[in-house]
């Protein structure tokens, strides 16, 4: 196996992976992944149906064992510290991974039991996480009658029951509305203000920008690109410059005039009438100038100008081919298949 030595490993690193590897019969599910998680950070793990997204979260949470490499999660290897680790970390899965037939309080308590929680303590803090997730007033209701938000707030309780200091959310909001969406993001964030690690694998552009300051993007099993959100839509090249002419009458024949340049590598000029831009793509400085220049000549005043990156799910599609999902792209069938991978 790949050893982690002191320094691959990062004095600061929560999680550290070093060529892991997994198969399931002739399918390389993980294929040498390398990965570097910072304390108190939230790392994104952006990949398709079928990427090995799961597949790395249940290695990392030893519910699998990889066939190579080295993980180090707390400072526990994965592989022959198991019993350890499992008391430093936390996960939600894609489902409900409590006792429907419970309810929540019970829930909550059972757990803490399960973790060696004296009794006394197991109530504390099922009393403590039921408050902090606004589920008070339903603790002593069967988890049945709890609606999608309420039950996938109780996971992420169940998970924050051993206090963990990493937490993997494998997926966390599939199937959710936007409402219920935004509260497990808000839950998301104040764990992390708390001090909380969390590797969260989505396929949502939305939900990687609202939560993740890195990102690691997985394809077929490889890491195929990985780095701060900016960093990762500055490597896919090109940009757009917003040119906003003072008077609006001249929006559509600015946009004329600059497809008419003949600019090298100029692709088509856009035109954005509900804010009243004429949109540029750009490659290079160069055309950046020409562009400026070309605006200038024609004596147009230009109430604003400015540059803007591609969006993530640009960069997704340049990285990978296809483009991710939306919140509404998610079916149960899509979601059995990463689970099987």
């Amino acid at each position: 196996m790949t050893r982690i030595d002191k320094e691959t490993s990062g004095a600061k690193g929560a999680v550290t992976v070093r060529g892991l590897v997994k198969h399931y019969g002739e399918t390389r599910a993980l294929d040498g992944v390398d990965l570097d998680v910072r304390e108190g950070t939230v790392m994104g793990v952006l990949g398709p149906n079928g990427a090995g997204k799961t597949t790395l979260v249940r290695c990392l949470s030893t519910l699998i064992v990889p066939d190579a490499g080295q993980a180090i999660v707390a400072g526990y290897d994965v592989v022959r510290q198991p019993r350890q680790l499992r008391r430093v970390i936390g996960l939600t899965g894609q489902y409900a991974s409590v006792d429907e037939k419970l309810p929540g309080w019970e829930n909550l308590y059972m757990i803490g039991r399960l973790l060696d929680l004296p009794r006394k303590e197991a109530r504390a803090r099922a009393d403590e996480l039921l408050e902090r997730f606004s589920l008070t007033e339903a603790a002593k209701r069967p988890t049945s009658t709890y609606s999608g938000g309420m039950r996938r707030r109780l996971d992420l309780a169940a998970s924050m029951i051993g206090r963990p200091t990493v937490l993997y959310l494998d997926e966390p909001t599939t199937g959710l509305d936007p409402r219920t969406r935004n509260e497990v993001w808000d839950e998301v964030k104040r764990m992390v203000g708390d001090g909380v690690t969390v590797l969260l694998t989505t396929q949502y552009m939305e939900e990687a920008e609202q939560l993740a300051s890195e990102l690691t993007v997985v394809d077929r099993g490889k890491v195929i690109a990985g780095g701060a959100i900016e960093e990762l839509k500055a490597k896919v090249g090109g940009r757009t410059l917003r040119v906003r002419p003072a008077d609006p009458v001249r929006l559509r024949p600015l946009a004329r005039e600059l497809d008419e340049l003949g600019i090298t590598g100029l692709a088509t000029t856009t035109v954005d009438a509900e804010r009243g831009d004429v949109l540029v793509p750009i490659l290079s400085d160069e055309q950046l100038t020409a562009v400026i220049g070309a605006v200038t000549a024609r004596g147009i005043t230009i109430s604003s100008i400015s540059t803007e990156l591609p969006s993530l799910d640009e960069v997704f599609l340049s990285l990978t081919g296809h483009r991710a999902s939306t919140p509404q792209d998610a079916t149960p069938a899509e979601t059995r298949e990463e689970v099987a991978v």
